[in-house]
């Protein structure tokens, strides 16, 4: 297939002194607290009717539209995303000893005590707990060697 010929945009002499090209026209951006158009004029559209509309919604909710129903009880009881779990974890003291914790949340994962969400949920909040061991573990080594390093130069 040819390449298309015409004139490049770029070159045609309309744009140019207006925009260059990878700056944003309005370099400061959109002001802070500065609200869409549309957004605006339907909250003020809305404002009058709301309550004629949740009136409705609830009617319509009690004559068993499902629609309607599922819509009320979303505000009512919103979906749970997080819940509290009660499951026995060994105890973290060492990077060493988060093996021992990992195999009980696969238990736990195996027993049905745990969701497999809720264990990898688990199992990163070890790994950045870990992680942190590791570092202060390995901060304590560095300041015994750099110690141990001046003694030997001291004489000490």
């Amino acid at each position: 297939m040819p390449a298309r010929k015409g004139p490049n945009p770029e070159n045609t002499g309309r744009n140019q002194g207006r925009f260059k090209k990878g700056q944003s026209g309005n370099p400061a951006g959109r002001p802070a607290g500065a609200r869409n158009k549309t957004t605006v004029a339907m909250e003020v559209l809305l404002d009058d009717e709301a309550d004629a509309i949740v009136r409705k919604a609830i009617e319509k909710a009690k004559e068993g539209d499902a629609v309607a129903l599922r819509l009320c009880l979303e505000r009512i009881v919103p979906p749970r995303k997080d819940r509290p779990i009660s499951f026995a974890l060994p105890a973290i003291e060492t990077a060493a000893d988060a093996l021992k914790a990992t195999g009980a949340l696969i238990a736990g994962v195996a027993n049905g005590d745990i969701t497999p969400g809720e264990a990898a949920e688990l199992a990163r909040l070890m790994d950045g707990f870990v992680r942190s061991l590791e570092a202060t573990e390995l901060s304590q080594r560095i300041s015994d060697l750099e110690k141990a390093m001046g003694n030997e130069q001291t004489g000490k």
